[in-house]
C-alpha cells in the first residue's frame, strides 16, 4: 500500500473515476469522500460544468463547514476553478471563450463531424453540441444519453479520433480531447487538466509531490493524460469500484 501521508490534496476525474458516466457518486464512495476530507483536502477536476459537478458530487456529500473548506471544483476540464469560502461557492477564475472563439468551434466541429461521417442519431437525449462558456462540448448521442446507450456507441473512439484530428486541422489553435464514453471537448489553447493542476499547486502552494491524481484516461489521448506533464503523481484505475479501494487505502495512511 502506498504511503498516501505526504499528500495535502487528492485530486479526482469524475466520469469513470469517482462515477459511471453522466451518473451521480453513490453512497459508498460519498462516505468515503466525507472521511478524507476531515484531514485532507480533495478537488474534483471533470470536463463537466459547475452545476454538473455539485449535483454528481457535492450534492450527495454530508458536509460540516470544515469538510466543504477542504473541497475544490475545476468544471471544464480546468478552464474553471471554485472553491467555498464564507458560506458559498466562490469563482477563483474562469477561462471563458470569446464570441467568436465559441462561432468559430462550433462552425469547424460541425464541418468536421459531418466530413468524418457522424449523423445525428433518430433518437437524442440533450443536447450534441453545448456551449460550456468556458468549453464547447459535442456528446454523440446528447449530453443525457443513458449509459449502456453511451457505451455501445462508438467504444473505440474510431469516430471521435476521426472527428478530432479533422478539427486540428482546421483549428490548431485549440485545445481538443476525447472525454467520457461519447464526447469531444474543446477549450483554448493550453486549458486542458494539466492548467488545472498547476492553478492549484499555485493556489494551495504544494509541490508535486503533495498531489496525487486519480483517473480512468491517463494513456495517451485520453482526457486525464494531460496531467503527466505536470509531474504530479498519478494513479490509474479503470472504473469506481477500483477507486474506492484505493479511497479506503488513503483513509488507512491518513
Amino acid at each position: 500500500m502506498k504511503n498516501y501521508e505526504t499528500k495535502e490534496i487528492f485530486v479526482f476525474d469524475l466520469d469513470g473515476t469517482l462515477a459511471k458516466s453522466k451518473n451521480n457518486i453513490d453512497k459508498e464512495t460519498a462516505t468515503l469522500l466525507e472521511k478524507i476530507l476531515t484531514k485532507k483536502k480533495i478537488a474534483v477536476i471533470s470536463g463537466g460544468t459547475f452545476s454538473q459537478i455539485k449535483k454528481a458530487v457535492v450534492s450527495k456529500l454530508n458536509l460540516n463547514q470544515k469538510k466543504i473548506s477542504n473541497l475544490s471544483i475545476l468544471p471544464t476540464s480546468g478552464s474553471s476553478f471554485f472553491q467555498y469560502e464564507n458560506k458559498k461557492w466562490k469563482k477563483i477564475y474562469s477561462q471563458k471563450l470569446s464570441k467568436e472563439e465559441m462561432e468559430k468551434i462550433i462552425g469547424n466541429l460541425r464541418k468536421s463531424l459531418s466530413e468524418a461521417g457522424y449523423k445525428k442519431p433518430r433518437t437524442t437525449y440533450g443536447e450534441i453540441i453545448e456551449n460550456r462558456k468556458t468549453q464547447i462540448t459535442f456528446s454523440g448521442l446528447g449530453q443525457k444519453a443513458p449509459l449502456e446507450a453511451k457505451l455501445a456507441w462508438d467504444p473505440q473512439r474510431t469516430l471521435r479520433k476521426k472527428v478530432v484530428k479533422l478539427f486540428e486541422k482546421l483549428s490548431p489553435d485549440f485545445e481538443t480531447r476525447i472525454g467520457g464514453s461519447t464526447s469531444i471537448d474543446i477549450n483554448k489553447k493550453g486549458l486542458d487538466k494539466s492548467f488545472g493542476i498547476e492553478q492549484i499547486k499555485r493556489g494551495f502552494d504544494l509541490g508535486n509531490s503533495q498531489i496525487l491524481f486519480v483517473g480512468d484516461a491517463l494513456f495517451p489521448g485520453g482526457n486525464d493524460y494531460a496531467v503527466k506533464k505536470t509531474k504530479v503523481e498519478t494513479l490509474s484505475v479503470k472504473d469506481p469500484e477500483e477507486t474506492k479501494k484505493y479511497l479506503r487505502e488513503i483513509i488507512d495512511s491518513i
